[in-house]
C-alpha cells in the first residue's frame, strides 16, 4: 500500500492524475534493472494513467530550468520502466522544490542522448580517464569516481 503522504505529495505539486503503483518515498522501494544497458534505478514514484507508467522525480536547489543530468536520470528510469513493464513511456516528470514542475519527453532525442551517455561513460570507466567537469569540492568530495580522477579537487 502506498501511503497518505504520496497522495499529499501528487496533489501538493499538481501531479497529474493516475494510480500510484511505485514510491520510494516513504520506504525504499525495489531498485528496476536493464539487462540492455545494465542499469539500475528508482524513481521516487511511479503514476499509472490508462496503459502508461510516468516516473516522477523530486530534486531540490534553484535551477531555471531542468539540469540535462536530471533530465537523463529521468530518461534513464523512462527506459527502466519500458524495458520491466513491456510498454511504452511518453515523458516523465521532475519536480523541483515542491514547486516547479517539468514534463520531459522521452522522444528519440531523448533516447539516444540516454544511450550515449551510457556509452560514453562505459568508455570512461574502462579507459580510467576521467576528467572533471565541475569546480565544486562537494560534487568531488561525493563522486563515485574520484578514485580515476586526476583532476579531482582535494
Amino acid at each position: 500500500m502506498i501511503s497518505r503522504n504520496v497522495d499529499k505529495l501528487k496533489k501538493q505539486h499538481k501531479i497529474q492524475k493516475g494510480k500510484v503503483t511505485y514510491s520510494d518515498l516513504n520506504k525504499p522501494g525495489t531498485p528496476f534493472f536493464s539487462k540492455r544497458y545494465r542499469i539500475t534505478g528508482k524513481p521516487d514514484y511511479v503514476i499509472k494513467k490508462g496503459n502508461r507508467n510516468i516516473p516522477v522525480e523530486f530534486k531540490t536547489g534553484r535551477h531555471d530550468e531542468p539540469l540535462k543530468s536530471h533530465v537523463l536520470q529521468l530518461a534513464a528510469y523512462c527506459h527502466l520502466l519500458e524495458e520491466n513493464y513491456g510498454a511504452f513511456v511518453p515523458y516523465g516528470i521532475l519536480v523541483y522544490n515542491n514547486k516547479f514542475q517539468y514534463k520531459i519527453s522521452f522522444d528519440p532525442k531523448t533516447r539516444f542522448e540516454l544511450e550515449s551517455t551510457i556509452t560514453k561513460m562505459r568508455n570512461l570507466l574502462k579507459t580510467q580517464k576521467i576528467v572533471r567537469n565541475h569546480n565544486d569540492h562537494f560534487r568531488c568530495k561525493s563522486c563515485s569516481l574520484s578514485v580515476y580522477c586526476e583532476h579531482r579537487i582535494l
